[in-house]
């Protein structure tokens, strides 16, 4: 048997998060991200290499980043290399009323995506590159890959009922397209607690609102 596909996957955290929470089943917002994106690998062809995990923390919504806060801890105990941008308030005023308020807008996402993908191209750290978004901000890198790289493939998942970037889609070809389903998110939940696998301690617990529902 020849060499197995090294394969590196970056994954669009909020874009992926608010597909979940659509859905209406809290408890699937406590999944395990590595066990996911092995749904979509053949072992006996691919080797997962790396999964990054790219999202920002809400800091000003208390039980929102705590929860979150959790997760990013779990991920990193099952081997997913966090990549965290930020929120930048803006302030935001009504026209027709005059009423002022501050907003909070994702910084850095799509762009920490584009360049960690074209850096571990460069790096030679996959072979083939697994995009779990819809963002058609991704676009261009995906393009600049692909022209960069011919020996390399991307395959673009979408979250789940999100549907693909017609851009994106053009770009890697129906057959390097997939989707995450209900049913994936079902068989990779996390456990209650989450250890650290050198030490055994305990790093992550499923917050009260991600619990199972009661058979």
């Amino acid at each position: 048997m020849g060499e197995r596909t090294r394969v590196a996957c970056f994954v669009d955290g909020f874009n992926l998060y608010h597909a979940v929470a659509e859905l209406g089943q809290s408890h699937l917002k406590w999944f395990d991200l590595r066990k996911l994106v092995e749904t979509f690998l053949d072992p006996a062809k691919h080797e997962l290499r790396s999964v990054f995990y790219f999202s920002a923390f809400a800091t000003w919504l208390p039980g929102p980043y705590s929860r979150h806060q959790q997760y990013v801890e779990a991920l990193k105990a099952t081997g997913v290399t966090p990549i965290m941008g930020h929120f930048k308030a803006k302030n935001r005023k009504c026209k027709s009323c005059g009423a002022v308020w501050i907003s909070h807008e994702e910084k850095e996402t799509d762009v920490n995506i584009a360049l960690w993908l074209v850096n571990e191209a460069y790096k030679d750290n996959f072979d083939e590159a697994f995009v779990l978004s819809r963002d058609s901000d991704l676009t261009p890198a995906i393009k600049m890959l692909l022209a960069e790289f011919p020996s390399k493939a991307i395959k673009v998942i979408s979250p789940p009922n999100a549907g693909h970037s017609k851009e994106m889609a053009n770009l890697v070809g129906n057959k390097k397209l997939a989707s995450v389903k209900t049913i994936h998110l079902e068989r990779s939940l996390l456990p209650a607690t989450v250890t650290d696998p050198d030490t055994g301690i305990v790093v992550a617990r499923r917050p009260q609102e991600y619990d199972p529902p009661v058979p």
